[in-house]
């Protein structure tokens, strides 16, 4: 009776184990499904290995790695992800691709933008006979809307709303705004200031930004550029400014702001003469156009893809001083796959003396400064942990590749 009782607590004490570790390959599964892509792309002539993601030595996919392999670019195949080899996690889409080799730049530049439209910043009322009243905030307009044009005028500068408000009269005006990627019309009267005696709409906009950023990569077969890794954002909004036109400038380095916790660090700067080329995009992954001017930089290094990120060692290259870039070690601490935040998929941990004595970190300035890792551009630098300067975010080069990608596809076109 005794060893009846201890093979059935036995058999009970291993059932609730096997539950366990069910649930937890279960529950690792449902996050990793989660955090997985759908898609990823291959360099023809290799076979996909995850080696940035949770508990990466324990994926695989199943499927012939030598006959993948074999696939030349612009082929596709699905590859069913498992855990432990055991344990399906989702079939993704996988891309073969050409190998890309760009030249990783760090050296500082100058961005002059001219707004598409001109943007509102602030808002403001207007003192008439009756009392304080902005009526383009009673007809609907919100901070962060595009004027496109008033009353069929199409408008690029600030002056013009001024203009067209003042020599309304008071009468309707028409404007076309957009917000949010929609485009509609906003009609209103103008109200009459009893101070300056002139017609006011009861608006601040703005039509340029200019600031320092970073060159990351060109590509030297089609003089294409990406830099900062994130859009140019309005000071005031916050929102990402719609580009008409506008070029970078060589700049210099002429002193660094440290940063500490809860104040970011800032390098100073100024422009110098020349062009170095025009923009031709202000996206969510960076800044975008042509050189006319090539840097002095080094050599060609292939372009990671994001699965051939790691944790681990690396180092970013970015100046500190003049306009020579020099390189500094770093940790990436964290790479993440989400494709919701495409500019926020590594944590990396500056480890470097020098650039921790001289700049604390990362400071403002260093967006886009190139990450190398095993021989590739792997990334580059977003943004800093305000509370942490010697920790901040990254993005995958791969992700900026893609947009300068569609860049020198419109020159194609355009060609």
């Amino acid at each position: 009776m005794t060893m009846f009782f201890s093979i059935k607590k036995a058999i009970k004490g291993s059932c609730t184990a096997l539950t366990a570790a069910s649930a937890l390959i279960l529950g690792a599964v449902t996050v990793l499904s989660q955090q997985l892509p759908g898609r990823f792309s291959v360099v023809e002539g290799s076979a996909l290995e995850l080696q940035g993601a949770v508990a990466a030595s324990d994926l695989s996919f199943a499927g012939d790695a030598q006959e993948v392999s074999a696939l030349e670019a612009g082929s596709s195949y699905t590859a069913s992800l498992k855990l432990m080899g055991l344990f399906p996690v989702k079939d993704v889409t996988v891309s073969v691709v050409e190998p890309t080799m760009v030249v990783p730049c760090g050296q500082p530049f100058g961005i002059k933008m001219f707004t598409d439209g001109v943007l509102v910043v602030g808002m403001s009322d207007v003192d008439t006979e009756s009392g304080s009243y902005n009526p383009a905030r009673s007809a609907g307009m919100k901070i962060g809307d595009v004027i496109i044009s008033i009353n069929g005028t199409a408008v690029t500068r600030t002056e013009q709303v001024a203009e067209l408000v003042e020599q309304s009269e008071g009468k309707t005006m028409d404007f076309h705004i957009r917000r949010d990627n929609i485009a509609f019309d906003i009609k209103f009267v103008p109200a009459k200031s009893v101070n300056e005696n002139r017609w006011k709409a009861g608006l601040w906009v703005r039509d340029s930004s200019a600031g320092i950023g970073t060159l990351t990569f060109y590509d030297p077969s089609s003089s294409v550029f990406g830099g900062l890794g994130h859009a140019v954002c309005d000071v005031d909004t916050g929102e990402t400014l719609p580009l008409s036109s506008g070029e970078i400038v060589p700049a210099r380095i002429y002193d660094v702001e440290k940063g500490e916790s809860g104040s970011p660090g800032e390098l100073r700067g100024g422009f110098e003469e020349g062009t170095l080329g025009n923009l031709t995009v202000n996206g969510e992954t960076g800044i975008y156009g042509t050189l006319e001017m090539f840097p002095d930089a080094s050599e060609c290094l292939p372009v990671a893809m994001k699965q051939q990120v790691k944790t681990g060692a690396a180092q970013i290259l970015t100046t500190l001083d003049g306009t020579a870039p020099q390189l500094y070690d770093i940790q990436i601490k964290q790479v993440r796959y989400n494709d919701s935040s495409p500019t926020r998929n590594m944590v990396i941990e500056v480890t470097d003396s020098e650039l921790l004595e001289k700049a604390g970190g990362i400071v403002q300035g260093m967006s886009g400064s190139p990450i190398l890792q095993d021989g590739r551009l792997v990334g580059a630098v977003t943004h800093v942990f305000v509370n942490d300067p010697t920790q901040g975010f990254a993005i995958f080069a791969e992700n900026m590749l893609k947009t300068a990608q569609s860049v020198e596809e419109v020159q194609k076109t355009a060609a």
